[in-house]
């Protein structure tokens, strides 16, 4: 597989909840890849938690996109990594140029399942309302044209562990790859 994917990077996106980050270990391991979590990255630029970003109103969500972009720029430079990222980076235009430059993966979950999965977090930002299933439904209907956008979508049900999802991902790498001559990494 490693040969198949050329080194390019494999970024995972998808709303939160949707275990971009469960997975994402696991496909790097699988793949023998390095793998990095943008929203652990952004924390450590800032010193700061995203919740504290969010909040402060010096920086906001408007400085937490400006450094999440700023990440990515970053870590498509590397090679040979998989990438979790955060469940916005699709809305910036910007983001997309480097996504490109590797494998894009869409972890799509029902709303339901992300409700179940993020009952007890307590630190994302925009689920700070009353309406919790509305509110990730609402996000998810804004963003879903823009994930779909994704080189492979992948429909996760409750039943599938993140092993059986990255074992999917594995599976569908190929079928994406004959039909689009993904950039080489490899000189």
């Amino acid at each position: 597989m490693n040969n198949l994917l050329k080194g390019i990077n494999v970024f995972l996106i998808g709303m939160m909840g949707s275990g971009k980050t469960t997975v994402g270990k696991i496909l790097a391991q699988q793949l023998e890849y390095r793998f990095f979590d943008t929203d652990v990255l952004i924390e450590r630029v800032a010193g700061k938690t995203i919740n504290e970003i969010f909040a402060c109103e010096c920086e906001g969500e408007e400085y937490f996109r400006e450094l999440e972009t700023q990440v990515l720029g970053q870590l498509s430079a590397y090679t040979r990594s998989t990438i979790s990222t955060g469940g916005g980076i699709v809305l910036q235009q910007k983001n997309w140029s480097y996504l490109h430059y590797g494998l894009i993966v869409w972890l799509d979950a029902p709303p339901d399942l992300l409700l179940e999965r993020l009952a007890e977090d307590t630190t994302r930002p925009l689920l700070q309302d009353p309406d919790r299933y509305q509110k990730i439904a609402s996000i998810l209907e804004h963003r879903r044209s823009l994930y779909a956008q994704a080189d492979l979508h992948v429909k996760i049900d409750k039943s599938q562990t993140p092993e059986e999802i990255a074992s999917q991902v594995i599976e569908m790498i190929p079928t994406v790859l004959k039909s689009n001559s993904l950039p080489s990494v490899d000189n």
